[in-house]
């Protein structure tokens, strides 16, 4: 890039630089956190409306984007903004996606000196709900095309911007909303913000999400508890028949023992992306020793399926007495990566636990494929595009991930819109998303804007060129 683009595109970095180092970005940002969207508490409910209405509107009309608030397509859903800001016809059209939902605020669990609903610097670390997810990474976004905008009074590209407020119970009615309105969404790319980097200081792509599906295993024998004493021995007790059918699902180590839970997609060029991976930065000591034995750490949690029991009970845990209890329930998970039939999932799980003689253990869904596995072939040219503004901005090398361990609601975008995904997240594994003590890092967030700010100043300047050859 030469000449007039490379103005521009400096000029850009230099108003968002300005305005982080002013600190506007902090006290925008403190604006966002003090809105209590908790999506999964009904105390949040009339929040989501406001924080949509009071805080996105004004922001995103003041950048000359028109701007629509639909109602969910599902009754109790929360609301939807759609905003686009159309240039030209024949220039690229980016479609942004942000969730304004947090999760439950937990605020007696924090530490002392911090509440989750009002933005606390200490140090390097801003503390807030919706800090690392996802209030700051979609301002960021936000942010990055007004100082493109600022610093060539356009953006030189269509941009589109989606911001929902029910991620945090798994984005209802987001699929048909886009399904219903795929003409007014049509893009050529999605670029988004969410999840954690890889590691704070460098840069992350990824380019899709694990799927999740969640079940109960349940044991139901008889009604009430028996004697231990009278009937031990005599009855079969729920919660062994139940522990062994679970010891039937993986090995000793998690090693799924289910054929049809066994992707096929951890292909050599995937086992080479994720080769060029640094090591896993979790926050946790990790246990090398869990999981697929022949796979790398980083192959078993972005390349592979991974079975989980998050809870278990029989009798009362709290009180327990000498009596055999009459049932016993596990609620487990399966992540999963593209590669897997998701409509087999369950049905492979029952003719598993039959062929073990387990057939008096019940399935029972707790949760549908919800967020479905995604990805995008790593050497998509604007996967390619992506990480080169972001190298040239940032003087790091991104991380490429075929896709996070985690879910997202991408398949909205993959699937349904058909469109070539590109996630750039802004927050990093230490981030207590989801957990008391949330926060981002000061260094990571600026650097995160002023990557974005190149990449969507180096949009502009292929929109330009595209334009100049019609």
């Amino acid at each position: 890039m030469q000449g007039s683009a490379m103005t521009v595109r400096q000029a850009a970095l230099a108003a968002a630089k300005q305005y982080f180092d002013s600190g506007a970005f902090q006290s925008d940002l403190a604006g966002l956190v003090a809105r209590p969207t908790e999506s999964q508490d009904p105390r949040g409910k009339p929040h989501l409306m406001s924080y949509l209405t009071e805080a996105m509107q004004p922001l995103l009309q003041d950048l000359g984007f028109d701007t629509q608030i639909h109602d969910n397509p599902v009754p109790g859903g929360g609301p939807i903004l759609t905003a686009a800001r159309i240039e030209g016809a024949s220039l690229p059209t980016v479609l942004c996606y942000g969730h304004g939902d947090v999760v439950r605020g937990q605020e007696e669990q924090w530490r002392a000196g911090l509440d989750p609903f009002t933005l606390t610097q200490d140090g390097d670390r801003l503390y807030g709900r919706g800090t690392a997810d996802n209030k700051s990474q979609h301002l960021i976004n936000l942010q990055a095309m007004a100082a493109l905008i600022a610093a060539q009074d356009a953006l030189c590209f269509n941009a589109k911007i989606v911001i929902e407020m029910g991620e945090e119970v798994g984005s209802t009615g987001l699929k048909a909303f886009c399904e219903t309105h795929a003409g007014a969404l049509r893009a050529d790319v999605l670029i988004a913000s969410d999840g954690p980097r890889l590691s704070a200081d460098v840069p992350t792509v990824f380019t899709g999400s694990r799927g999740g599906i969640g079940f109960d295993l349940r044991v139901d024998l008889r009604e009430g508890a028996h004697h231990s004493g009278n009937f031990g021995g005599l009855l079969a007790d729920p919660a062994i028949i139940l522990a062994h059918a679970l010891a039937s699902i993986t090995d000793a180590r998690g090693q799924i023992q289910v054929p049809q839970w066994r992707p096929d997609s951890l292909t050599p060029r995937i086992r080479d992306v994720l080769a060029a991976l640094p090591p896993i930065q979790a926050g946790v000591p990790l246990d090398p020793d869990w999981g697929e034995d022949s796979l790398s750490m980083a192959e078993r949690v972005f390349g592979w399926n991974s079975f989980a029991v998050l809870a278990m009970v029989s009798g009362v845990p709290d009180a327990p007495v000498n009596a055999i209890s009459g049932w016993a329930r596990a609620s487990c998970q399966l992540r999963y990566v593209v590669g897997t039939d998701v409509a087999d999932i369950l049905p492979a799980l029952r003719r598993h636990l039959d062929a073990h003689g387990f057939g008096t253990v019940q399935i029972v869904p707790t949760q549908t494929a919800g967020f479905p596995a995604t990805r995008l072939d790593p050497d998509h040219p604007w996967v390619t595009f992506a990480a080169n503004s972001l190298q040239q901005t940032t003087g790091c090398a991104p991380h490429l991930l075929p896709n996070l361990g985690g879910s997202l609601p991408n398949d909205c975008f993959a699937d349904v819109l058909a469109l070539p995904t590109i996630w750039i997240p802004h927050s990093y594994a230490g981030c207590n998303q989801h957990a008391p003590n949330e926060h981002i890092l000061l260094p990571l967030a600026r650097q995160a804007l002023l990557g974005m700010t190149g990449l969507f100043a180096d949009i502009a300047h292929l929109g330009a060129s595209e334009a100049g050859n019609e």
